[in-house]
């Protein structure tokens, strides 16, 4: 039996707030796997498929899947913490992109794996041929500034700037990862979600995200396989522009309404997100 435990801590100006989420998942029946036999798919340059729905399906779809994949486990934890922070111009260049469906966009990020206290600068590049590749370098998981080198790694991999950017959202999940026996596919469970933006708090936390990562497509995926019969199919969902969805009204957003509407309906939320107080 795994406790999904998320203490939500984001760190801004040395201030913490910290809640606590907790989902029963049994996972008992998975073989492990460490992240250095995982090493073996990194798939930085790779194809992602998103499916999302509610947390009361996820253990029946486990259960469905768990003689094909691995699990991963660190310092006998199954429980991963992120918490993200994501940056973007004063124009929101990067969350237009997206809304407006263009391709050879980008996503820039601070990222820190709290079981570990490991933190990266990432840029992850969605192509106009549907591939993601991911780029990162260590950082400084206490500051949300960029030192020269991360500016260099910025302007070099990017149309901007450290001058550019500015903090934009922040998110805390909780992540299970799966990896399929053959070692040709990475599977992340998300739960947990919570969005921070100044003062503004939004949890998602009866919502599961499921991404399926891979060097092709995956058609023999048993995950996909799995997902089909559970009726859960494919659906965009990108942390960020959700994010700033439900965080941030003077945004142009109304091409995510209809998804946040879903999304309300999938948590059974009587709360409106699309309407921010």
């Amino acid at each position: 039996m795994v406790t999904i435990d998320l203490w939500c801590v984001f760190a801004l100006n040395n201030n913490l707030i910290s809640t606590r989420k907790v989902v029963m998942l049994n996972t008992e029946s998975f073989e492990i796997i460490s992240l250095q036999e995982m090493d073996k798919v990194k798939l930085m340059n790779r194809t992602d498929h998103k499916y999302w729905f509610s947390v009361s399906e996820l253990q029946s779809l486990l259960d469905s899947i768990d003689n094909q994949y691995y699990i991963l486990q660190i310092d006998g934890n199954y429980q991963m913490s992120y918490s993200t922070t994501y940056f973007d111009t004063l124009r929101n260049d990067m969350f237009t992109a997206h809304h407006n469906g263009k391709l050879n966009r980008y996503k820039i990020r601070k990222r820190i794996y709290l079981n570990s206290g490991i933190g990266f600068l990432e840029i992850k590049f969605k192509s106009n041929k549907g591939r993601t590749i991911k780029k990162r370098i260590p950082t400084d998981v206490t500051s949300n500034k960029f030192t020269e080198k991360e500016d260099l790694f910025i302007q070099s991999n990017t149309p901007y700037g450290a001058n550019d950017l500015q903090l934009s959202l922040q998110n805390n999940f909780t992540r299970l990862t799966l990896v399929n026996k053959n070692f040709k596919e990475r599977c992340t469970v998300d739960l947990n979600l919570q969005y921070k933006k100044e003062n503004k708090c939004v949890a998602l936390d009866q919502l599961v995200i499921v991404e399926i990562k891979s060097e092709g497509n995956s058609e023999i995926s048993a995950l996909k396989l799995a997902l089909r019969d559970h009726r859960l199919k494919i659906a965009g969902f990108s942390k960020y522009c959700i994010g700033r969805t439900v965080t941030d009204s003077e945004l142009k957003r109304n091409a995510f309404k209809n998804k946040i509407r879903k999304i309300e309906k999938v948590i059974s939320t009587k709360r409106e997100l699309y309407t921010i107080n």
